[in-house]
């Protein structure tokens, strides 16, 4: 029999399934309410977060970089521009291989190894979608030819921008400096609120008003896809440009001046002693800075680096020189507000110096010595022993409060980097130096600007104004600014000016004898021979070697870096000066020889608008006919008689301008004769002595 099979139930599959279902409805119920929960956190709980995340995601922030402020002269001509530029930019991902382009694009493009090693480094590091700079400034030839190639090129475009330049190239080159690409220390300095600036100001005015330059970076806010590409522009933040400047130098005057020197190397300033500004200023030989905006090759860098005349060291606010003789008015100017000299008192001059007790001298230009000499005459023939007497009377310590005064052992404060403050002899100075104590000698040697001294350019013309004005004032370069193309130009404010002496008739006493200088009888005659106007100056001449071994050579027998560097300080018209000047010419030998000619040029080129013709200096050996070379056997004092003087016989020759060149023989070995009995003696007030002539 076959077996029954078991009937169905009805009524317990209905129960079954609907426990089923209510648990899969449960088990439905719960998935929706976990996912409407999960909603509910992502919309509500952190809809911030996540909203802004996408935001980030879709709306990317750029950069747009500022244009730089330009720089004018103070006639409106452009010394730094923003000029129209292209640069070669590459899309990695479009382009293909990086070898194979680098190789074909090399036919067409001249490419650097720096270029190649650049775009290698910041393709490495950089997404492939972004574009990348394989050269920063493309030739107008080479424009041309790519655009002939362009389409063997994909991925590779010619990119405007704006790149900085330097119309006049080497003639402002310490002055204006340059800008140059930003490496990772210049970023630490900017913040990351400048990380999309390239250039930055490295030297000059580019890096003292580097601030007010750059201006503001503005931004882009851009609309990307899910892969980062660009699709439009929705909102623009716009950039603030920089500053404009507008300079106090003149740039017809500068090229003068350049051109005053011929081939000598040195520098020169001038000012307008009324206002403090500077008319112009040079360091030669100079640079082309435009070498450096986008990257200075390693063939022009390692030329500008190996040349022994160091064309980027600024010989201006950098370089410090002795004064010599240029430092006898202040020293003058001292004795009169210290009151230990009146401008009759005479001293007698005969032709060696010597402090009591001792064998060794100093002596005075001219062998026999110069006469009673009072203070115009001093000034006038730069007569040492005067000033030799003046600065043992001072004391050192009076002397140097004096120079301090003066501005010296200080910064001027010009609107430039890295200006040192030279050096102010002093007991306290030498024994840092040399540690050495200070002897009398040195305060001899001090007084005729020879000796621990060490001043700058800037300084020289600093006081040397303060003598023609009255006042001693900040030099300074910038005299304005805008803060747009339209705006207005705003003067730069400047500090109050201090007078240099509490008498005014004392000054007007140091610029009578000044005047002396550039008269028959004064050391610069020969400068001032023929000019339609009345000059004021003083020649110099500064030792680079010690005189010892060397005192009866002539300074231009030696080679150019031994030679003494020849200066000049002075101002135009004498009556009413407008223009003060400062010249150091090294190896240039004598101060009215070489210096002196020079200050002419650039006198003549700005009062009479007469330029100079640039002439070949035959590597310093350039003077005005008038120098006496000695011979062999002459004694200690140089016999060599001062440019432009009349040359008297029998007396003996004399060195020009009296600037100490037996200063040295205070520490020489050798012994000189002694002096007879009134070469030591006070020839002062009263002196009871029939009249002394004249």
């Amino acid at each position: 029999m076959f077996a029954r099979r078991p009937s169905k139930n009805p009524h317990a599959e209905a129960e079954q399934f609907r426990r089923r279902a209510l648990l899969g409805f449960i088990g439905v119920a719960a998935a929706l309410l976990g996912l409407a929960g999960w909603y509910f956190k992502l919309q509500v709980i952190d809809h911030a977060e996540y909203a802004t995340l996408s935001e980030a995601n879709r709306i990317r922030p750029r950069p747009v970089v500022p244009g730089r402020g330009t720089i004018y002269d103070r006639n409106g001509k452009l010394l730094a521009e923003n000029v129209p530029a292209f640069r070669l930019e590459v899309t990695p991902d479009k382009a293909g291989d990086p070898k194979r382009l680098i190789a074909e694009l090399g036919k067409i493009v001249e490419l650097a190894p720096e270029d190649i090693e650049r775009f290698e480094a910041t393709r490495k590091a950089t997404r492939s979608f972004r574009p990348i700079a394989l050269k920063l400034r493309v030739e107008e030839e080479e424009m041309a030819r790519f655009a002939v190639n362009r389409w063997r090129f994909p991925g590779v475009e010619l990119v405007p921008y704006l790149t900085r330049r330097y119309p006049y190239g080497d003639l402002f080159a310490h002055i204006v400096g340059y800008v140059g690409r930003i490496d990772e220390k210049d970023l630490e300095t900017l913040g990351e609120g400048n990380a999309a600036l390239t250039h930055i100001g490295k030297t000059g005015l580019e890096r003292y008003y580097e601030e007010a330059l750059r201006g503001s970076v503005g931004y882009e806010r851009v609309e990307t896809n899910v892969e980062g590409r660009a699709l439009r522009v929705v909102d623009r933040v716009p950039a603030q440009a920089g500053t404009d400047l507008r300079l106090s130098v003149d740039a017809d005057l500068q090229r003068a001046m350049v051109d005053a020197f011929g081939d000598l190397e040195g520098s020169a300033i001038a000012m307008d002693p009324r206002t403090g500004e500077l008319l112009a200023m040079v360091s030669l030989p100079s640079y082309d800075p435009n070498l450096f905006v986008n990257g200075i090759s390693s063939k022009d860098f390692r030329a500008l680096n190996e040349n022994p005349s160091r064309p980027q060291f600024n010989r201006v606010v950098l370089g410090g020189v002795a004064p010599g003789s240029t430092l006898k008015p202040l020293i003058a100017l001292a004795g009169l507000d210290s009151g230990l000299r009146k401008p009759e008192d005479k001293v007698l001059s005969t032709g060696m110096f010597y402090l009591p007790g001792t064998s060794r001298g100093w002596g005075d230009a001219a062998r026999g010595g110069h006469g009673w000499t009072d203070l115009r005459k001093s000034i006038a023939a730069s007569v040492n022993t005067y000033y030799y007497r003046l600065a043992l009377d001072l004391g050192i310590e009076r002397f140097d409060d004096y120079m301090q005064r003066y501005g010296f052992g200080q910064p001027t404060g010009i609107d430039l980097m890295g200006e040192i403050s030279g050096i102010l002899p002093s007991p306290a100075a030498k024994l840092r130096a040399k540690s050495e104590r200070w002897y009398p000698g040195d305060t001899v040697n001090a007084s005729i600007g020879q000796g621990d001294w060490k001043v700058t350019p800037l300084q020289l013309v600093r006081a040397t104004a303060g003598l023609a004005d009255g006042k001693l004032r900040r030099p300074h370069l910038v005299t304005a600014k805008r803060l747009s193309f339209d705006g207005q130009w705003e003067p730069m404010p400047q500090p109050k000016p201090l007078p240099i002496s509490p008498n005014p008739g004392n000054v007007a006493l140091i610029r009578d004898g000044m005047m002396a200088t550039m008269q028959p009888g004064g050391t610069g005659v020969a400068t001032a021979r023929g000019a339609p106007y009345t000059m004021a100056g003083k020649t110099g001449t500064a030792q680079v070697v010690s005189r010892r071994g060397t005192a009866s050579v002539h300074p231009k027998s030696l080679p150019l870096h031994l030679r003494h560097r020849a200066l000049f300080v002075g101002f135009a018209p004498a009556e009413n000066p407008t223009i003060v000047l400062a010249i150091a010419v090294e190896g240039g030998g004598y101060g009215g020889s070489t210096a002196g000619p020079i200050a002419r040029k650039i006198f003549d080129a700005y009062l009479l608008g007469v330029k100079p013709e640039k002439e070949d200096s035959g590597n310093g050996e350039r003077g005005t006919g008038n120098e006496t070379v000695p011979a062999p056997t002459t004694p200690p004092a140089v016999t060599v008689p001062p440019s432009g003087a009349r040359i008297r016989s029998p007396s003996p020759a004399v060195a020009p301008e009296g600037e100490g060149l037996h200063a040295a023989l205070a520490g020489s070995s050798r012994p000189a004769s002694r002096a007879p009995p009134a070469a030591n003696a006070h020839s002062l007030f009263p002196i009871p002595h029939p009249p002394v002539p004249q």
